[in-house]
């Protein structure tokens, strides 16, 4: 499997990431990184590449301008240049979406394969998933990360928030699959658009994050210039690390530490926030708060605001709230909370907040205790209770140890994996009939009970009449399609609910764009080729017997005479001169998105040159073994199979290479 994730804001690069070096270089960016690494290691998934946008910016690393990042053996960072080289904020992205959008679909079509799946993280990129989607077919999941309804109920009202819940509505409409951490994000919070998600909507948690630890020769971390700000560095750490936004609240936190002398006899407070030389606008001024709140004369000596961190810093400061510290997390929203389950694997007891994800966490690893993010009192409280409290310390701290596994990134790589494939499967099955389905009794029953044993749907796309099709499925005693695909796919037949069947008038209305049966056939006349059996024809089809210099000699007519008309020429004597619109590959297309599905969902099995269009258009490809010379130059490609076997039992071989033939089939396929 190959699988693309598509993540346009931040600082995305390999680790070590400075994390909150923009304000959009937050969370989301280990859990993607993460993501990929971990469903790398598994032996199903062939490639992943992460797609973000590619920039110049002299304050951050020039390798978010190389357009391609090694991460791991089978993971890559692949960056998409627009017209716009400067570093852009997530509110400045939605006009560079349409540029972006257009550049993303070029590094597609220039791929030697497209992705299987590709997962949209916010709802900028699941845009431009969408678009990605119309186009080529790609099927996208969608995990959202932080939403807007959420900021809004936290009375964090901003210009763009009406477009971005817009934005994130239409994403979640749009996705075959969303992926979220907890119960709450798909419970509540995404209930909370009121669009319907149920069968698409999987909760699961991600692992733990990796943080590059302090070595040997790191012994220069912030831990161990805690000295540089506190009077004395030797008291236990109230520790928060949060990008500098309204929404983290960092500021209740400095308020309640201030309010509550007991806890600043007791303990220090450190808060990470971010690259203060960085900040613009509402980081600013969230800045600015904290470092006014700071400047009280009672946290003198007490409270300590680096200016900037490394991911080494990050983790010698859990090591040290390890020893009668903790971690707080005063948000007054958390869609899930990537630091708990740090702070847990580190032995940090937590404090945070009641609203999000950070109350089913505490509730699985209990390690710690949830607060009413707005209450600077209680916030100050449950603090002092932990760290005047040595055996409750402890016992927070070995539950976090203990249970944090249940936040395990092979686990999360399997279920994703496991999402992505059925989103990606394939839902239909168009087959022609005469020596692809037919040709040998054996292989014919074999198709049976595949038949008779799989959900996927199943259509006959051949070039015989409606009724001469029926007779033969029946004779071969092959089981009955859900649609009928017929004249070389200038009628499509569909069960008319009594048992019956009909033609659909909106695929005949559809072929009549472009064509002039009339004058087709006035051109063709001196030609003087012979005509096949008048009830071979029909309004969207003419049929002759001829060889494949007369097959060209009607194209070049046609050409001159600017008629538009698809020839197609089979079986060494048979060409089928049809409307333009019309063919196998575009029938099949047609009742495809009847059921909201694209080509590349479905599977085409042939052996003529009246298949060829179906089998290189539809996502898989079966050539049977006994195919003639005309599906020789067929072209090479990711999903084409040309199977040994021959007839029904070739295409049987090719479903289960594809793993859609379950055990009990399969012997048959061998046998045929």
């Amino acid at each position: 499997m190959f699988i693309l994730h598509l993540a346009l804001g931040g600082c995305l690069k390999s680790p070590p990431v400075a994390y909150g070096i923009t304000a959009d270089t937050g969370g989301h960016i280990a859990y993607v990184i993460e993501a990929a690494r971990a469903q790398a290691r598994r032996d199903d998934v062939d490639q992943v590449s992460i797609v973000t946008r590619r920039f110049a910016d002299a304050r951050l690393d020039s390798c978010h301008a190389r357009a391609r990042e090694t991460l791991d053996a089978k993971v890559t960072i692949d960056r998409i240049a627009t017209g716009t080289e400067a570093y852009l904020e997530k509110e400045a992205l939605d006009a560079e979406l349409p540029a972006f959008t257009a550049a993303f679909s070029a590094h597609l079509a220039a791929l030697p394969r497209l992705p299987d799946v590709i997962h949209a993280h916010f709802a900028d990129a699941a845009a431009v998933a969408r678009a990605a989607q119309a186009q080529f077919g790609i099927p996208f999941a969608y995990t959202p990360h932080a939403l807007g309804i959420d900021k809004r109920a936290a009375g964090l009202e901003g210009e763009g928030l009406d477009a971005r819940i817009d934005a994130e509505r239409a994403a979640i409409a749009g996705a075959a699959a969303i992926l979220v951490s907890t119960r709450d994000e798909a419970e509540r919070q995404i209930g909370g658009y009121g669009v319907p998600v149920t069968g698409r909507i999987h909760c699961l948690p991600p692992g733990v994050p990796q943080r590059e630890a302090a070595g040997a020769n790191d012994a220069d971390t912030l831990a161990d210039r805690l000295g540089d700000w506190l009077d004395r560095p030797e008291l236990p750490i109230l520790f928060a690390v949060a990008r500098p936004v309204a929404k983290k609240n960092l500021a209740a936190l400095v308020r309640a530490y201030a309010g509550d002398p007991v806890l600043r006899a007791r303990a220090n407070l450190v808060i990470l926030a971010g690259r203060h030389d960085h900040a613009v606008g509402e980081e600013a001024a969230v800045l600015a708060e904290l470092h006014r709140l700071a400047a009280d004369p009672a946290l003198a000596g007490r409270i300590a605001l680096p200016p900037r961190h490394d991911a080494a810093d990050v983790a010698a400061l859990y090591a040290r709230a390890a020893q009668g510290g903790v971690f707080v997390n005063p948000a007054l929203h958390e869609p899930f909370g990537l630091t708990l389950i740090e702070a847990a694997a580190a032995g940090v007891p937590v404090v945070a907040t009641r609203n999000g994800g950070p109350a089913e966490i505490v509730a699985r690893l209990d390690h710690g205790v949830l607060i009413d993010p707005r209450d600077d009192a209680g916030i100050a409280r449950a603090c002092r209770a932990i760290i005047g409290d040595p055996a409750r310390h402890a016992a927070f701290a070995r539950a976090g140890r203990t249970r944090v596994g249940a936040y395990c990134w092979t686990d999360y790589a399997a279920a994703s994996v496991a999402i992505y494939r059925d989103i990606a499967a394939p839902r239909l099955l168009a087959c022609d009939i005469d020596h692809t389905l037919t040709g040998d009794s054996d292989g014919a029953a074999a198709f049976a009970a595949w038949r008779g044993a799989s959900p996927l749907g199943f259509v006959v796309a051949t070039g015989r009449g409606f009724e001469a099709a029926q007779a033969i499925l029946a004779r071969w005693q092959l089981p009955e399609p859900d649609a009928y695909i017929v004249d070389v796919g200038t009628r499509l037949l569909l069960a008319d609910g009594a048992g019956g069947w009909r033609n659909c008038v909106e695929y005949a209305r559809a072929l009549d764009a472009g064509w002039d049966r009339a004058a087709v056939v006035r051109a063709l006349a001196p030609l003087g080729v012979t005509p096949q059996p008048v009830e071979t024809e029909g309004p969207h089809k003419l049929s002759f017997f001829g060889t494949a210099a007369e097959a060209a000699a009607i194209r070049g007519t046609l050409a001159a005479a600017g008629l538009g008309a698809r020839v197609i020429f089979s079986h060494g004597e048979l060409i089928d001169v049809l409307a333009p619109a019309g063919g196998k590959a575009a029938a099949i297309a047609f009742y495809a998105a009847r059921h909201g599905w694209s080509l590349r969902r479905c599977i085409a099995a042939g052996d003529s040159g009246n298949d060829a269009d179906m089998l290189a258009a539809c996502g898989h490809a079966i050539v049977v073994g006994n195919a003639g010379a005309e599906l020789a130059d067929l072209p090479a490609r990711a999903g084409l199979y040309r199977a040994t076997a021959h007839h029904a039992a070739g295409i049987v071989e090719g479903l289960d290479r594809l793993g859609l033939v379950a055990s009990a089939t399969a012997p048959l396929a061998q046998a045929a």
